[in-house]
Order: C-alpha cells, then structure tokens, then sequence
C-alpha cells in the first residue's frame, strides 16, 4: 500500500494490501488489535512489557524491537499508549519512533487520548516526510474494545480517515470530528462529559445507601429512567460487587482531566464539574489507588463521608 498510496490514492485497505503496526497492547490496546489479527491482517507488534503482548503473538502476530522496527514492516500504525510523552517517544523519536521507519505514503494513527497540540506536531513532521496522521482516540472502556463497539473521534484529512474505515469498523464506529487535532477535542469533551457523570453515579449510591435503600434494587430502577447512562452500566454492578479492576485507570483518568484543565485555561473556560471531578481522582492517586479503574471514585465518597459499602458487597456474595 506505501507504494501504491501515490498512484491509487483511493484504495480501499485490506489484508491482501495492507501492513498494520500496533504500538501499545494495554487493557484497551490488545482488544482493539486483535480484531486486526481475526479480519486476516498482517500485524506487526511492539510493547514495552513483553507479556502484554504475548496474547496477540499467539494470535499470529509479528513481535517488533522497536516502534521503528514496526513502522518499517508497516503501512498504517496505531499507537495506544499511556502520556503524552509516552506518544512523542514511540512516535517522533529520532532513533527509535515510528515515523522515522514509515515510508513515505504511510500513516500514523494515534488512539491515545493526547494533547491537541501533540497532534498538530506529529501531522506537522509527517506531512514533511511524505506521510499522513490522524488523531483518533477512543471511549467505550475495555469493554468496548472487546466487543469492537467503541467510539471512535477522528482529526485530520478525511479522504486519509475514509481509507482507514474498513480498519476502524473492526473496532467500533468512526465520527469524523473535523482538522487535525478535532479528534482529541472531542475526547477531551468526552472525558468532561464522563467526569461529571462519574460524580454523580457515586453521589447517589452514597445518598441511596445513606438513606436505607437496597442500593441494587436503586440502580435497576434509574437505569431505564432519566439518570440512566452508559457509565451507569458499564459500573453500577463492578461498584456494587467492590470489582475496582481497571477499564479504564484512575492514573489515566487524572491525566486525560489534567489535559482538558490546561485546554480549559487556553479558552478562557471555567467549568467547575470537571475540576471537582479532577480533585477527587487526584484524591484516589494520593491513596496509591491510580491502578484502580475509575469506579473507585466511590472510595473517595466513602472517605468524604466515613461510610463503606463493603459490607454490602460481601452480603451480595453471600446470597449468591
């Protein structure tokens, strides 16, 4: 396909012309590629942490050194990985990146939730080598990158984000969000929207609690009502059973936050929700709780207001 990018601009992407590199094989990272593998991709896979890897090198895939070394076996890498300068590392690094092993025609797709102005940056040095990058973040939790059913926020050129669909629709559903970067707004919006949402899932478990109710008779009855929501399912039964195990980690959560406060501060915003929201994560990393998923945000309610929901877990496990 790097070959054939200049001359067939519009080809569609397939096995039979298509080399994917993977670059981060987390929690979301591994899900998400091996549906790549499952279509009949060729992938070539590189991750810091070895075994993170190994389910997908089961699966058929290629092991690379190097993000370099995966670019170079490439037409079109992804990258989803922890910070921000974790993004600049595997990318734009001059001796080990990706982008200095992509050919000239290929592309760059970053799925972490990242600074904007990251974005502008790695399109910037692509366009200059000859090649394309598209900003791409997702939501849906670990959930949705099992089941290939994320949301997928894309910047960037849209005739590069079209050619990319058939790779996309194998993990969830694409929206184009507009020029570079407009990708990241939207994940960033997204995170601010979850923020608050979080807030108040936890809030009204506490009052419920509080106030006698059999709190899974409480969530049953508000999820198909007004406070229903996506968080509320996704969540709502790992809370209940003290299952804190990361979808999505409080470290990264306070990060995404943390973005969207500086981006905040560039506008001229001041949206209280989503500052609340970001001191009471950042309450869970001072317990040493970041590894946790970001439903431990009831840990930080409880400490608020020195009550536990633990004891209601174990009687739920015990009448089961």
């Amino acid at each position: 396909m790097a070959a054939a990018a200049t001359s067939t601009t519009f080809e569609a992407m397939s096995p039979s012309n298509t080399r994917v590199g993977w670059i981060g094989t987390g929690v979301m990272g591994r899900s998400m590629c091996s549906h790549l593998i499952k279509a009949g991709y060729r992938v070539t896979v590189f991750n810091r942490t070895l075994s993170k890897a190994q389910p997908l090198i089961d699966m058929g895939a290629r092991l690379a050194q190097s993000p370099l070394a995966v670019a170079s076996q490439s037409d079109v890498v992804f990258s989803i990985v922890g910070f921000p300068s974790d993004v600049r590392s595997v990318l734009l690094d001059s001796t080990s990146g990706a982008l200095p092993g992509l050919r000239p025609g290929g592309v760059l797709v970053d799925m972490t939730t990242s600074e904007p102005s990251l974005a502008a940056e790695i399109s910037e040095a692509a366009t200059i080598k000859g090649c394309h990058s598209v900003d791409a973040p997702v939501s849906g939790g670990d959930r949705g990158a099992k089941n290939g059913s994320l949301a997928i926020f894309a910047g960037g050129d849209k005739t590069v984000i079209d050619r990319l669909s058939p790779l996309f629709a194998l993990m969830g559903r694409v929206n184009y969000m507009g020029a570079t970067g407009k990708g990241q707004f939207a994940k960033l919006a997204n995170q601010i929207t979850i923020a608050s949402t979080m807030v108040g899932l936890v809030e009204g478990i506490i009052y419920a609690h509080k106030a006698g109710l059999n709190v899974e008779s409480y969530l049953n009855a508000i999820s198909t009502g007004a406070a229903g929501s996506k968080s509320l399912d996704l969540y709502g039964s790992r809370i209940l059973k003290r299952d804190f195990e990361a979808g999505f980690y409080v470290n990264h959560f306070v990060k995404d936050l943390g973005i969207c406060l500086k981006e905040c501060q560039n506008m001229g915003l001041a949206l209280p929700g989503l500052a609340l929201a970001q001191q009471l994560y950042l309450s869970l990393k001072a317990h040493g709780e970041g590894n946790l998923g970001t439903q431990a945000l009831i840990l930080s309610l409880e400490r608020l207001n020195n009550v536990s929901l633990e004891n209601l877990a174990s009687s739920n496990s015990a009448a089961n």
